[in-house]
């Protein structure tokens, strides 16, 4: 008897992704061209800090500050710095946010972009610092500054190091306040824990992308905690929209131009 050869589809590994919310298998690259945003029900997938730069920063425009700070292993966690090391490989960038100077659309700005990459763009005590330097420099320079926020909240392998960054940083931002300089903060998914405590509640400007996930803890832990149902839609960017968290919801493709919007309005005030 013979037997049927069922021939297996070619099908390129790595070429194709799930899109998270209407479950459509999309070919990568027409995802990519589309900002990242699913074709069919315009969900955002999230961003690499580079590719960030590459959508919002004109073209040979940005230039990173270069710190060359260590991670530390304050609590000697076994296998700590081998992990951050793997991740540098792997993700082509030194640590958990990306700063320095650029252009949007000619408007020149000091931009921070976190990426959640690297540990879920925890906040261990590198971030703290290259963030607080970056404010400085808007300082010195007298520029705003944009920040894009996502993070799973503060680095726990650094324990009491990393939440002293969200001291660190607060107090820059109002270093910053009082130069009377622009501070936006973006907020995409998911922005959570000690970066929401901290800076990313401070801009003058607060935008997000639309559905992020914004809070200190999730909304497991609070349900679980205060023995009640949450409001539909809790801690979606849309729910802290209509309860005035937030100041504006931006569709990523219009990002670019909101901002530099925004910058101009500022500069004109001056």
């Amino acid at each position: 008897m013979e037997r049927k050869i069922t021939k297996v589809p070619d099908i390129p590994v790595g070429k194709w992704v799930k899109c998270n919310k209407c479950k459509e298998i999309l070919y990568k690259e027409d995802v990519h061209n589309n900002y990242s945003i699913c074709p069919n029900c315009g969900y955002h997938f999230r961003l690499s800090s580079r590719r960030r730069i590459k959508q919002i920063v004109d073209e040979g425009t940005f230039t990173e500050f270069e710190l060359n700070i260590e991670t530390p292993n304050p609590l000697n966690i076994e296998d700590y710095s081998k992990k951050i090391d793997l991740l540098r490989q792997k993700t082509g960038i030194k640590e958990a946010v990306l700063c320095g100077i650029g252009k949007i659309n000619n408007e020149e700005t000091v931009i921070c972009v976190m990426d959640g990459n690297f540990l879920m763009g925890s906040m261990g005590y590198v971030v703290g610092e290259k963030i607080t330097y970056s404010i400085e420099k808007a300082i010195e320079k007298r520029l705003p500054l944009i920040i894009f926020c996502v993070s799973g909240g503060a680095r726990m392998q650094e324990g009491i190091v990393s939440l002293m960054q969200m001291a660190k940083t607060s107090a820059a931002l109002a270093r910053l306040d009082e130069a009377g300089l622009l501070y936006i903060s973006v907020l995409t998914d998911p922005t959570y824990g000690g970066v929401t405590a901290s800076f990313a509640s401070l801009g003058d400007i607060i935008i997000s992308e639309p559905e992020t996930m914004i809070g200190f803890a999730g909304p497991r832990v609070i349900k679980n905690t205060i023995k009640q149902e949450l409001p539909e839609g809790f801690q979606t960017s849309e729910f802290l929209l209509e309860h005035g968290f937030i100041d504006m919801i931006v569709n990523r493709k219009d990002m670019k131009n909101t901002l530099s919007k925004l910058l101009k309005l500022h500069k004109d005030e001056d």
